[in-house]
Order: structure tokens, then C-alpha cells, then sequence
């Protein structure tokens, strides 16, 4: 057996069930990821993408099943704690502080770990974000979508965080900032990161990652390899716009 088989995913959903009230918005969703992997998550709007990824930081929490981190159930554990865990989220519409520096933002993301390697991650973050270390002194609200996006993305691994939560991180963009964001994400993985990517881009979000799963009213309706995905029939039509 390979050393993936003998040890527990980073991140496992298993038959997870969630609810906005009376609406059932996850039904028996099943989800794995492993360190290192890139995995995306495709599917219309509404499909309960956004649901998914919120439930790993319990709003809403599971109504049933279990979320797995590293083998240990976190689906009841405080908000802070997941954090803790290493687990950070770049939210969809970037809700970055927006009447901050783009420095102060970026001492926000340190909440979970302290500020002890504040100087060699803003280091590295200015490195892979050049634009940020020349506006770092700017209020984040008046910066381009774009600028916005890189310093959400930032701020989260300012955190160190061994898992990254992308929520629909091309969403409002230009197609050379979207393109630039996933080079990004790209760039990101070979620091050792491993990534769950939410998008509504399935063109992109295919070609990036290793595996993908597609959400149709709430369940897992499709999953496999991105590259055998991009050539299945139904996703060309659905989400490609290709026949």
C-alpha cells in the first residue's frame, strides 16, 4: 500500500448533511482530499458549493455525518479552533478589511498562529505579490478587484495554513487578472500548499487541479480526474459551454 492509502485524508466529508433552516442544502456529501493535492469543486450557482466549504468552519453546522480533519471529526469544534488547525478560507467577494492597510489586513491573517514570523511571511508575500508591497501603505478598499483579490489571498497565508479554501476566487475579475489568480494558485501548491478550490469557472478550475467533483441541487453528482472531466460530454456541455 502507498503511504496515501495507510494515512487519513487532510480533509474527508463523509455523508455529510446541512440545512439553512428547513432547506437541505448538503445531501450525503462525500469529499476527500489528500496533502499536497489541487481539488476543485464545480457546479452552477446555487448548487451549494459555498454551503460546503462553510460547513468546514460550522456555519451552517453538519445536521448530519461527519467532516474529517486528519482523521479526527471537527464538525462540532469552535470556529477558532478549525483555524487553528491550519485550515484558512479566502471567501468569495474577497471581504478583505477594507478600511485598513493592505499591511494591517495582512497582520489580520496572523489571528490564528501570532505574529511571531509576521516579517518572513510579509516577506514572502510581497515576493509572490509585488503590487501589494508597493500599495502596502493604502487603505485594501481602494485598490482594484484584482489588487483586492491577492491581498485576501495573502492575508490567508499569512496564517500559515497547511489548507486553503478558495471560494469562487475569479468571481468579477477580468480575464488577465483571472488567468494571473490562477497562476497564482498554481504558485501556491508548490509551496507545499494544498488547495480545495470552489469556482464556478470550470474551464480554469479543471485545468489547475488533479481531481474534481461536481455538485448538482446540493450532491456530489460526478468526481474523478480533472483531465477525464474537461473531456466528459455532460461537464463540456454544463459547465464548458463546448459540445
Amino acid at each position: 500500500m502507498s503511504m496515501m492509502e495507510t494515512t487519513a485524508p487532510l480533509l474527508e466529508f463523509s455523508a455529510v448533511h446541512a440545512h439553512y433552516g428547513p432547506v437541505e442544502a448538503l445531501k450525503s456529501v462525500n469529499v476527500t482530499i489528500s496533502k499536497g493535492e489541487i481539488v476543485s469543486l464545480i457546479g452552477a450557482n446555487g448548487a451549494g458549493k459555498t454551503t460546503l466549504l462553510s460547513t468546514i468552519f460550522g456555519a451552517p453546522r453538519t445536521s448530519s455525518g461527519r467532516i474529517l480533519h486528519r482523521g479526527e471529526d471537527i464538525s462540532r469544534l469552535p470556529t477558532s479552533r478549525i483555524a487553528r488547525r491550519g485550515i484558512a478560507l479566502v471567501p468569495e467577494g474577497r471581504q478583505i478589511y477594507q478600511d485598513m492597510s493592505v499591511e494591517e489586513n495582512m497582520m489580520m491573517g496572523t489571528t490564528p498562529i501570532g505574529m511571531t514570523h509576521f516579517e518572513t511571511d510579509r516577506a514572502q508575500m510581497f515576493d509572490l505579490f509585488p503590487r501589494l508591497k508597493e500599495r502596502r501603505n493604502q487603505t485594501a478598499g481602494t485598490m482594484s478587484g484584482g489588487e483586492q483579490q491577492m491581498l485576501a489571498i495573502a492575508r490567508a497565508m499569512m496564517a500559515r495554513p497547511e489548507l486553503i479554501l478558495f471560494d469562487e476566487p475569479s468571481l468579477g475579475l477580468a480575464p488577465l487578472v483571472v488567468k494571473r489568480v490562477f497562476e497564482v494558485l498554481g504558485e501556491i501548491a508548490t509551496m507545499g500548499k494544498t488547495i480545495f478550490l470552489v469556482e464556478q469557472n470550470a474551464n480554469h478550475a479543471l485545468k489547475l487541479s488533479q481531481r474534481a467533483y461536481v455538485m448538482v441541487n446540493g450532491r456530489i453528482h460526478l468526481s474523478g480526474e480533472s483531465a477525464s472531466l474537461l473531456d466528459n460530454p455532460e461537464v463540456r456541455k454544463a459547465y464548458l459551454g463546448l459540445h
